[in-house]
């Protein structure tokens, strides 16, 4: 059964090499993604600091012109990562990633950054101050292939359950997921596509192997019961 591979979260350690599911809730549960440019600010920001030393804030690369911008991620993408992306879900008050760490305290390092950066950004559009995220992230290591798959559909089902999407064909085209990527309506050559779809899963049958779980998923409300605060 689905219930069995989602693990209590803990805090500990994150080892290099290793896959990790990360997540994180607002204070308070408030909504902190409500509109378009939230969610896109969040996706530029784990694009952007997926790698190790950006050279610029990403608030100021933004302001750069076209071409120095176009220069200087040319030159971003050179570096080392300090974590792949492998799966991504933004919900209206939380979030939920499967990371790869690249190098020694590289998950925290991003989740840190990440974090720190959009709530800079959120109070400032929200004429707002203090803490935007729980204290800290929260982080469940993936030790075997089967919970790797589980909790990947896991994430890529969370619109569906939460029954923010209403449909099946509106949970594929959700766009604040990388379900919408694998299933190719969106570019995303920032991600790490190849260890999900190593294991067998063409993109039809990573489709049918997340839809034949939705309703039971969703029956089952998994994000209320087994990710509580």
């Amino acid at each position: 059964m689905y219930k069995m591979y989602i693990m209590p979260y803990r805090f500990e350690p994150c080892y290099t090499g290793e896959i990790y599911h990360i997540f994180n809730r607002s204070v308070g549960q408030q909504s902190i993604f409500s509109n378009s440019s939230f969610y896109t600010r969040f996706c530029d920001l784990m694009s952007y600091y997926r790698f190790d030393k950006p050279p610029y804030r990403f608030s100021e690369y933004i302001r750069l012109p076209m071409q120095a911008q176009l220069e200087s991620y040319k030159r971003l993408t050179s570096q080392k990562q300090l974590v792949d992306i492998l799966t991504f879900c933004i919900m209206p008050n939380h979030f939920h990633m499967l990371l790869r760490q690249k190098q020694d305290d590289g998950i925290r390092r991003f989740a840190t950054i990440i974090q720190n950066a959009y709530a800079k950004y959120f109070n400032t559009k929200t004429n707002r101050s203090g803490a935007v995220f729980q204290a800290m992230f929260k982080s469940v290591r993936i030790e075997t292939d089967d919970q790797l798959l589980h909790v990947a559909r896991y994430i890529h089902l969370n619109p569906y359950s939460a029954k923010i999407v209403t449909s099946l064909s509106d949970l594929e085209n959700y766009p604040w997921s990388s379900f919408v990527i694998y299933m190719g309506h969106l570019k995303g050559d920032w991600m790490e596509q190849n260890t999900l779809l190593s294991y067998g899963k063409t993109i039809e049958a990573l489709k049918k192997y997340t839809f034949d779980q939705a309703d039971y998923q969703r029956l089952l409300s998994v994000e209320s019961h087994l990710y509580h605060d």
